[in-house]
């Protein structure tokens, strides 16, 4: 008897949800083809449909002190949810499933910097303008994220028509995922254009688009990253407290990623305290993204005011992260800022490659102190030598880079150690 395919409904889904649609062998009587036919399309279309339908549930969790089930559950379900999303698309279900996954898998995939989602929405922009869907905003919003795989270009594209259709009224962000609209802006900070993204925050904050604390943190850092410090720290009173009442690890880690780069220069022991209560918050959440970011940030400040040999850890953890997580815009920020602790060192050659690498507008921006090691990589080398040792890193694969970084943090522990 031929094996053909049967639908079965597990009893509960993730999370003790509803169920969903299964497959599994059976040995029952033959039927024609376009019966089997129908039964897999109602089966495809019921799956696709579940999993659209998991948004709201699984987003309530994401909002919550149990956020780090949500990010386990995407991890999990995340063959199912390509699955569910490429049925939708391929057969225009774009209402009532494909807009639906993209959007809100795309959003748990950032913060466990997993970007295969991204090039769902961004899949799906065309047919949702063609209609002026009403997730049309959202989709740009995750689409703009996909500068962190060094698509510069296309994330600008992304955050420019995005903020059209904002500015016009006409969006809807599901639950949840409202607090990504200050990721729209990140965009213009990685071109070295923070002063732009400021703006941004400002004009979502006046329209009352900030249910999180996301996007006052998001103006925090943009004006510490322009270097207005002074504005930075105006804006971040209270900003903690709010974090804190949300309830919302994310919302709290990244508040304090934001005060804590706000307070670098002016209050480093407390930008240090801010920095690693965020980090373990993060890390408790299973929030990899923040994680990586407070470790950037800790690389520079342990470095300078706290303990070396910690700012190698950090240095380890946020590039290894962001490698292995195709982040190859990000990455430049921990290595731009091991170049400097490189130089300090007297790792001139080490430092100069490094520095070659890392050198870009975003870098530029986000690690000013970089542009005063090079000025001093060139009057220790010379400016020839230290060409020669920049071109070398500047044409490095990341890969390459991340090995070399390794090997020059392991270089740099064994001589702090045999110092101490």
């Amino acid at each position: 008897m031929p094996w053909c395919v049967s639908r079965c409904w597990s009893l509960t889904g993730p999370l003790g949800g509803p169920g969903f649609p299964c497959w599994r062998r059976s040995a029952i009587s033959p039927r024609s083809n376009s019966s089997r036919g129908g039964a897999a399309t109602e089966v495809r279309t019921a799956h696709a449909q579940h999993f659209a339908g998991r948004e709201a549930d699984i987003l309530a969790l994401w909002d919550s002190p149990r956020q780090r089930e949500a990010y386990d559950w995407f991890t999990a379900e995340l063959a199912n949810l390509r699955a569910a999303f490429r049925w939708a698309a391929d057969h225009g279900d774009l209402d009532d499933a494909a807009a639906v996954i993209a959007t809100y898998a795309a959003f748990l995939g950032v913060m466990v910097e997993n970007y295969e989602p991204i090039a769902w929405a961004e899949e799906l922009i065309g047919p949702a303008r063609a209609v002026d869907h009403p997730r049309l905003a959202a989709l740009y919003v995750v689409a703009s994220q996909c500068y962190l795989a060094g698509r510069t270009d296309d994330a600008v594209r992304y955050s420019n028509a995005g903020e059209m259709v904002m500015s016009a009224g006409c969006y809807e962000v599901p639950f949840g995922v409202e607090g990504v609209e200050e990721k729209l802006g990140g965009a213009y900070v990685f071109i070295g254009q923070p002063e732009r993204a400021a703006e941004w925050c400002r004009t979502q904050l006046a329209r009352g688009r900030d249910t999180h604390t996301l996007t006052r943190a998001s103006l925090v850092l943009c004006l510490a990253i322009a270097g207005s410090f002074d504005e930075a720290m105006a804006a971040a009173t209270g900003l903690i407290d709010a974090a804190e009442e949300a309830r919302n690890p994310h919302a709290l880690s990244y508040a304090l990623l934001a005060q804590g780069f706000a307070r670098r220069d002016t209050d480093p022991s407390r930008a240090l305290e801010d920095t690693r209560r965020g980090l373990v918050i993060a890390q408790d959440s299973g929030n990899r993204a923040n994680e990586s970011h407070l470790a950037a940030s800790l690389c520079r400040l342990e470095a300078a005011h706290g303990d070396p040999s910690a700012a190698l850890d950090y240095f380890a953890l946020s590039i290894r992260n962001y490698h292995d997580s195709g982040d190859t815009t990000t990455i430049r920020v921990p290595l731009a800022i091991l170049a400097t602790f490189l130089d300090r060192l007297g790792c001139h050659e080490p430092a100069a490659t490094v520095a070659g690498f890392a050198f870009d507008p975003l870098t530029a921006a986000w690690v000013p102190e970089l542009g005063t090691a090079i000025a001093h990589l060139r009057e220790v080398l010379g400016d020839q030598v230290y060409e020669s040792f920049a071109r070398k890193g500047k044409t490095m694969t990341t890969a390459a880079m991340a090995t070399y970084a390794y090997d020059q943090i392991d270089r740099a522990r064994a001589s702090i150690t045999h110092a101490g």
